[in-house]
């Protein structure tokens, strides 16, 4: 369990970092808020999976792990980074009095409408975003959409985690 804290929390911490610098420092339209780098960012942070597996299968396994015990680590550290997005999350969107989704949804219009949208088209979108911005008022389903933002992408890692380090002469323990 001290693994998939550690390695949870520190995988969480530095992709909320990275994210919420980004919103707080340049605004939502830029290159640290698209899905592109969110992703990455949260790719390169989760590979504190492979370490924490690692670390696991090495110090407590004897170098030794089987594909079962080492996806489950990841996906254990994999949950507590989940529940570490989502919870700082929660706070970013409480102290800034939950603008983030009428942002979102004003800047989505605005470039629709840039990029030549028809009145028409700019109706639908809007009812659509709305919508969105009225589920996204829900806890209830808000924080299930934030944590699902993170988990397919430690569930990916984790798996090629355990795959690869099935095998102990892949980065050996050090003796």
């Amino acid at each position: 369990m001290k693994y998939a804290l550690t390695y949870g929390l520190l995988s969480g911490l530095v992709i909320i970092a990275v994210m919420l610098t980004g919103l707080t420092m340049t605004g939502q339209d830029n290159f640290f808020s698209s899905e592109w780098f969110r992703y990455l960012v949260m790719l390169v942070a989760l590979t504190f999976i492979f370490v924490g597996v690692k670390r696991f299968r090495d110090v407590e396994r004897g170098g030794v792990i089987k594909f079962g015990p080492a996806l489950l680590m990841g996906l254990a550290i994999a949950a507590v980074a989940g529940l570490a997005y989502v919870v700082v999350w929660e706070i970013y969107l409480a102290a800034t009095d939950y603008r983030f989704m009428d942002e979102y949804v004003t800047g989505i219009l605005q470039a629709r409408e840039a990029a030549g949208a028809s009145p028409a088209e700019l109706a639908r979108k809007a009812a659509e975003l709305n919508e969105l911005r009225q589920s996204y008022g829900n806890p209830l389903f808000r924080v299930p959409m934030t944590f699902l933002e993170i988990f397919p992408v430690g569930l990916l890692v984790a798996l090629v985690s355990a795959a690869l380090l099935r095998n102990p002469k892949l980065l050996p323990a050090a003796r």
